[in-house]
Formats: C-alpha cells, structure tokens, sequence
C-alpha cells in the first residue's frame, strides 16, 4: 500500500515538472513570436537612437564691382583616430589611404601616430587639423571605405559591434583673402576667437568694411540634420530625416572693380617711393551717385598673415586720419562768402602788395606779390591775403554755419567702421581775426580724406554733395537686395555758386598751381593744398599736400578725385607732388574707358 503511494507520488510530481517545463517554454515562445511580429508590422522605434549633424553657417562675400571675390569664408575640419581601433596589419593600407584622400604625405601621417620621442601613441591623435570642406568631405568617403575594408577593429572585445573609425569634426571658419593687400585697408580684417560655449573658432570682425557691415555678413543661423544612427554612431540620412537650411550672412557687393583699383594702387606705390613719404590716399568717386570707383592707399597690408610691421597699416586712414588741410579749403571759403552775398565774381580785393601785418604775432604772407585780386584770381594764385579778406566779411556764426554745411566736422557718410571727425572753431572763436583767417585757408581746423572728397562733389554736382560710398548693396541666400546707404546727399550751396566756384577751380588747372593737372579732351578743375604740419603745438618740416577736383568728359561722364601724400620728404609743393599722381589717375580712367577725352576737330 505504501510502497503504490509512494509510486503515484512520484508520477505526480513528474507530470507537474513536465507541466512547469511545457508553459515556460510556451510564455518564451509566444513572447519570440510577439518580437517577430512587432519588429514586422511596427516602425521599431527602439531599435535606434537618433543624432543631429551641425552644419556651420558661415559669413558672406566681399565682391568687387567687377566680379571677384576679395574675402570669403572656409570651414575648417580636423581629422581624428584612436589608434588603438586600426587592425595593425592593415596600417599600412590606412595610412597610404588617407595619404591619397587627405593629400598629406605617408611620413607626415605616420608622424601623427608617434610622440615627441619617436614612440607611438596608444589612444586618440589627431591627424590632421587643416582640411577644407571638400578634403573633409574626402575623409567621411574614406571612413565608409576603411570599414568595408575592416581596417577598424572594436576596442572592447567584449563589444565587437563597437567598432570606431575617423572622427572628422568642424573646428573653425577660416576667412580667406585671395588678392592678398588690394583694397586694404578698406576691406578690412578679422581674428579668430571662440564661439558661446564653445572651442568652434569663429572669423571676429576688427576692421573696414568687414567691421562696418558686421551686422549684414555675419553668418545668420546654422542648420542640421537630424535622423536615426546606425550601429556605429553614423547619423543616417533618408526620407525620415528633419532638415533645417542654413542660412549664411550676406554677401556685399561693392562699387569697387578689382581691375582699377590694382592699377591706382600701383600708381601710387611707385609714387610713394619716388617721394619719399609716409603714406598716399587717392579716391576716385562719381561725382553724381557717390559711387566709389577706387579707394587707394599706400599703407596696405595682407589680411591672413599680418606682421609686426603692419600694426600702423591695419586702419584706414581715409576717415580717422585728421589734419590741418591748407589751402584746399579756399574754394569752400570763398562758396560761403559767394552763398552769403558778402562778395560777388567781379569784386576786386587788396592783397597788400603779399604782406599784411594784422599784429606782431600774425603775419599774413602769400607766395607772390600782387596789389589787387578778383575772387577766381585769388584762387588761382592761392592768395592767403585775398582769402582772409572774403572770410572777414563774414560773422563767426555765418562762418560756422557755412563750413558745417559744408560737412567740416560731421560725418561723410562713407562706410566704413569708424570715422574721425575733426573740428572747426566755434562761432564765437571764428569772430575772432585770427581764428577766421587761418580757417579761411585751412589751418586752426581739422577734417579727413572723406569729408573733402565729399565736399568737392558738390562742386562737380550743382552744389549737392555725394555720400561716398563703398559698397553698393547686399544680396542675401534668397537673391533679395539691400540698400545700405546712411546719409542722403544734402545740398553745401545753391547751383549758381557751385558753378561760379567750379569755373575758378578751372582756372585754377588752366592758369595757376594746378597745371600739371591739365589733361587735353576733358574738362579738369581742383585745387592745391601744402600745409605744415604741426607736433606738439609748433609747425615742424613736414608737410601734408594734397588736390581735390573733378574731372569731365562731354559724354557727361563726372568724377571727383583726391590726392592726399602724408609728410613727402624729396618734395613737398603740392604741384610737385599731389597733381602729378592726379594726372596719372585720370590716364588710368581714359584707359579703362570711364573718360572719354574728345578728340581736337
């Protein structure tokens, strides 16, 4: 009885096992054949992770008037290995690989994987931190290449579906210069700093039209792609994939050609050392639109790879070089006299034989000796006497009001990031004898290149000064067109006076200190100007001498040019050393056809 008890016990037991046994292999079952299904009929969402790929916006263009490129932009990426993933028998096929798709040389390579004592670096290195886009974009190709080639190996063997290739990272935006110093210092520079919690290197804007138009040409916002990585962390792009364009600063367009600008740069290059002196400015702008044709200086340097030398180089002095002009501010005196009916075309005025004591301490002295002068003649022989006299019939304030007018000590308008103003005396300081006849023939003030260059378009344009302006528009990714002129034209004198004052400007080329400028065909006028120049409070044995004028064609072709030569040391007469350089500038317009001369009949 027992021992059948016994017996059915163990059967029981048995069975219950089997049972156990029998519904734990059907739960596994039933739970495989859920997987299958939900892998077969569902998107597998958390069979993936997902990543985001960065794409750099970058800043705009600077393009000439003429179509070249003069600045843009050009990410630079770093290439980067753990040496610890390249199987070791096939180094050598890795490193003649990326030798080819990099265009480094296999020593150069091979010296990446070695340490300051020759030995070899076990872990990351990097292999190369200079590629361009598209040599980048070589080493991603490469990267594919290498895995289908198993040169990688996982670095945990108990994880071999980790395996780690190429890391090619964005590290900067690199800003490129490709004529080197033509327009500098107009167009300005950059240096590389860090971007907001970030080491991504990003171009800072310093100077020029870099500076001056920051807020256009910095880049706008980057863009992404953001999709489902594989296995080995590669970010895979299909139609799942969220896009968002990136969109890069705007590109400036200027009124500058490349071509010319090269030519007036050369002029003046061989004229800087022929004189001898600190520095030459020449501008060359239509006198109707402000359009600037040319922007030359001598002090140029090359926005990539400034040196020591070029710290005085780096701003443009065009509008934050101040000094005392001289005598090319005679034809803006004698406009305010003219607008304020205090003399007329046909006075005549007492030069005083070309001597006039006004006190011991102030002594009027002109270069030649004549009794009397009419306005234009006082021009043309840049009588110091005859101007003074014209700016005494004048009270301070009407003075005052008039060089303001005229745009002495407010801003030209030009664009570029900074500008120096200058001053003139006050009203109540022009009231005074002294203080009104050194203004009357540009000494006791201060004004930059700009602002005359402005000043004498009006001259050349019914008595309407031009804004000088460098760039003609922005353009953004979409095509669409910016206008980015500041200052409108505003009017320095009725039409009558600028014409009366443009006919003596002529005279001044035809008859007077001006000759040398004379160029047979076209319609020439401008005026000469030496001033001293002054270091702590005293005049010393340099000098600044510069022309200003305007020259036509009968086409009805307008321009307004300066001259300006910092401290010449060989010469120093502005006939000798300003109008010279003038006369080589309007050849150069002839032979790149802006002025056509009319031919004798």
């Amino acid at each position: 009885m027992n021992n059948k008890y016994s017996i059915y016990k163990i059967i029981k037991y048995r069975s219950g096992f089997l049972l156990l046994i029998f519904i734990v292999i059907l739960i596994l079952l039933v739970t495989f054949l859920i997987s299958i299904a939900s892998t077969m009929f569902s998107e597998r969402q958390t069979g993936y992770r997902y990543g985001t790929i960065v794409d750099k916006a970058i800043r705009g263009k600077i393009i000439s008037q003429d179509g070249y490129t003069l600045s843009f932009s050009e990410p630079k990426f770093e290439a980067q290995i753990n040496t610890l993933s390249i199987d070791p028998t096939k180094k050598e096929l890795f490193v003649k690989l990326f030798s080819i798709y990099s265009d480094i040389k296999e020593s150069e390579v091979l010296e990446r994987f070695q340490n300051k004592n020759g030995a070899l670096i076990r872990g990351r290195i990097s292999l190369s931190k200079n590629l361009s886009a598209s040599q980048a974009s070589r080493i991603k190709e490469l990267n594919f290449k290498l895995k289908g080639l198993k040169v990688f190996r996982p670095l945990d063997e108990t994880k071999p579906h980790l395996v780690f290739g190429l890391d090619v990272i964005a590290i900067s935006e690199n800003r490129r210069y490709p004529y080197e110093n033509v327009l500098t210092p107009v167009v300005g520079y950059t240096q590389n700093e860090h971007q907001q919690n970030s080491n991504y290197l990003i171009p800072k804007a310093q100077k020029g039209l870099e500076k001056a138009y920051n807020p256009y040409i910095k880049p706008y916002s980057n863009g992404f792609v953001e999709s489902k990585k594989d296995a080995l962390g590669t970010v895979l792009r299909d139609g799942d994939s969220n896009y968002l364009q990136r969109v890069d600063g705007m590109d400036l367009y200027l009124n500058v050609p490349v071509n010319f600008q090269f030519l007036i740069e050369e002029i003046i290059d061989k004229a800087v050392y022929s004189l001898d002196a600190q520095e030459i400015m020449v501008g060359v702008m239509e006198s109707k639109t402000g359009k600037i044709r040319a922007l030359a200086s001598t002090s140029r340097f090359n926005p990539e790879h400034i040196l020591k030398k070029d710290v005085n180089r780096l701003n443009p002095h065009f509008a934050e070089y101040l000094y005392e002009p001289g005598s090319v501010i005679k034809p803006i005196t004698m406009a305010i006299a003219l607008e304020n009916k205090k003399i007329t075309t046909k006075d005549s005025i007492d030069v005083e034989g070309g001597v006039m004591e006004i006190n011991k301490k102030y002594i009027i002295k002109d270069d030649e000796a004549f009794t009397t002068l009419t306005p234009e003649e006082i021009l043309t022989h840049s009588s110091n006497i005859g101007i003074a006299k014209i700016a005494w019939r004048n009270s301070g304030a009407e003075l005052f009001n008039g060089y303001s007018r005229w745009g002495l000590a407010k801003k030209s308008g030009i664009d570029l990031s900074i500008e120096n103003v200058g001053r003139i005396k006050t009203a109540q300081q022009l009231d005074q004898i002294t203080a009104s006849g050194g203004s009357s023939y540009g000494y006791g003030m201060f004004v930059n290149f700009a602002q005359l260059l402005r000043a004498y378009s009006a001259f050349n344009n019914e008595g309407i000064m031009s804004t000088p302006q460098i760039v003609d528009y922005v353009k953004d990714s979409d095509g669409k067109v910016y206008d980015t002129s500041t200052i409108p034209p505003s009017e320095a004198c009725s039409i009558q006076t600028a014409n009366e004052v443009k006919n003596m400007l002529i005279s001044v080329v035809q008859n007077g200190t001006g000759k040398g400028a004379i160029y047979d065909g076209l319609e020439v006028g401008g005026k000469t100007g030496t001033a001293h120049v002054a270091k702590n409070g005293a005049y010393i044995a340099s000098y600044h001498s510069s022309f200003y004028g305007f020259v036509n064609d009968e086409r009805g072709a307008k321009y307004t040019i300066g001259v300006f030569v910092i401290k010449p040391r060989n010469l120093y007469f502005a006939s000798e050393v300003a109008v010279p350089v003038f006369h080589k500038v309007v050849e150069g317009m002839v032979k790149f056809g802006y002025l056509k001369p009319t031919m004798p009949r």
